[in-house]
């Protein structure tokens, strides 16, 4: 079989590596002209290790019957339509590109932004390269208690000498550098037993060059009734971590991050921009159901800050042609990824699932959608739903040429990767990003050009 995968993140990969060894043939198509989604543009630039997973995905690339094909926007260049016309299948795996929010009065203030443009803006995003961001206060808060949260805390304490190693944009550490933050304010609405960050982002707070951890003592007194069942050994190793840093005496280093639990904005204050977080403390109790849930107390204070960062989750956005189910965000399926309503349509992924889990997580996903489409396919229902065959490989790139000029196909993109990996080499650092959609076309022709000469 032909099979299109629209999203070039893990999950498209893992998706297409499957497929691939099962014999089939894989057209994998992003909206941007470099693949490898969330690993490029959302993992934070000092985590080297979990980026190395593109090794992986550059193994998959090799492997005789795939093609990418960057800079293609499904909806506008190629409809839905097209793509079930030319393929045997269709997976999507386009990820939760876009923030929730939280609906606290304010929020719309000069200021508040979402942790999706400041991650965005940081690792080189082209959506988000011109994004201006106001570091010169002397506070951040920044409001969630999950993994980004905890990685936007600790790139605003970045030293040059970290930052300088790392492939973060070049616009952002110049800003970064130049920051007046010195304190860094973390809010989690529930209790540190219901926190979303995992131990190792957790540990690496504590080993901060330049900054110093603190935790109330009291944010850890939660009892057995605001706990949901036992303990297990990651939730225990939670607790003590937080307990450590609540028993320490501070460092006296330049920055701090304040771990604040039990604590939710009510409404961003500020004359013309924000100044100020309104925050209620809150009380946990269960509901009719059982689940405990964050009331507020009715006491509140207001913490003075410059900016505020809200990283409270993700959503995605509606693909023309597809079923969307705009109350979760996501497109609706059967759970193991057949799209409701739609024929020979998959999905995977965080637009699967919702945003949650990690690469690992996402692998298992893709697999497990891979796997049910293969069970149709073996069962004779995709080929039940084709009126003709699919279109030949050649004629599909010559429709996608003509269709979009600009196409970036495998070869412009690693003609990208060399100019990156070249322009970073001199200073020590993995890459130097490219982060304009013109820059990163030039790149990707004018390198095969030369190639060609």
């Amino acid at each position: 079989m032909r099979i299109a995968i629209v999203g070039a993140g893990p999950s498209g990969f893992f998706a297409a590596g499957h497929l691939l060894g099962r014999g089939h043939e894989v057209d994998l198509f992003d909206r941007l002209p470099t693949p490898w989604g969330l690993v490029r543009g959302g993992v934070a630039p000092d985590h080297p290790n979990i980026k190395s997973v593109s090794r992986v995905f550059e193994k998959i690339a090799g492997r005789p019957g795939f093609r990418f094909f960057g800079n293609v926007e499904i909806g506008s260049d190629v409809s839905h339509e097209q793509l079930l016309g030319w393929y045997d299948a269709v997976v999507y795996s386009v990820g939760t590109a876009i923030d929730r929010r939280s609906g606290v009065p304010g929020e719309e203030l000069p200021g508040s932004h979402s942790a999706t443009e400041f991650v965005g803006w940081y690792n080189g995003h082209p959506d988000y390269r011109d994004h201006d961001f106001d570091l010169s206060g002397e506070r951040a808060i920044v409001i969630g208690n999950g993994n980004v949260a905890i990685d936007v805390a600790r790139m605003l304490t970045l030293t040059h000498e970290e930052l300088i190693a790392t492939d973060a944009a070049d616009h952002a550490i110049e800003a970064l550098d130049a920051a007046g933050i010195c304190e860094i304010v973390v809010l989690g609405r529930r209790g540190p037993h219901q926190a979303a960050f995992t131990n190792p982002e957790l540990l690496e707070l504590g080993e901060l060059r330049d900054a110093d951890v603190v935790v109330d003592p009291f944010d850890l007194q939660v009892d057995d009734a605001h706990v949901d069942g036992e303990l297990d050994e990651v939730l225990e190793h939670t607790m003590e971590i937080l307990g450590g840093y609540a028993a320490r005496t501070p460092g006296g280093k330049r920055k701090r991050v304040v771990l604040k639990f039990l604590s939710s904005p009510v409404a961003l204050l500020g004359d013309g921009r924000v100044e100020a977080v309104r925050v209620v403390r809150n009380r946990l109790e269960r509901d009719a159901g059982g689940t405990l849930r964050a009331r507020g107390t009715g006491l509140t204070q207001e913490i003075p800050a410059g900016i505020v960062f809200r990283a409270i989750g993700y959503q995605g956005v509606a693909v023309p042609g597809v079923p969307f189910d705009a109350t979760t965000g996501l497109i609706p399926n059967d759970g193991r990824g057949r799209v409701a309503g739609a024929e020979r349509t998959y999905v995977a992924g965080w637009i699967k699932r919702g945003p949650s889990g990690v690469i690992g997580t996402n692998k298992r996903c893709a697999i497990d959608t891979v796997k049910a489409l293969l069970e149709d396919a073996e069962a004779g229902l995709l080929a039940r739903r084709r009126a003709t065959a699919a279109a030949p490989a050649d004629e599909v790139e010559r429709e996608l040429r003509a269709r979009v000029p600009d196409l970036v196909d495998q070869a412009g993109w690693e003609s990208i990767d060399a100019a990156e990996r070249a322009a970073g080499e001199p200073a020590g650092r993995p890459r130097v990003k490219l982060t304009t959609v013109p820059d990163l076309l030039d790149a990707a022709g004018a390198i095969a050009k030369e190639a060609v000469r």
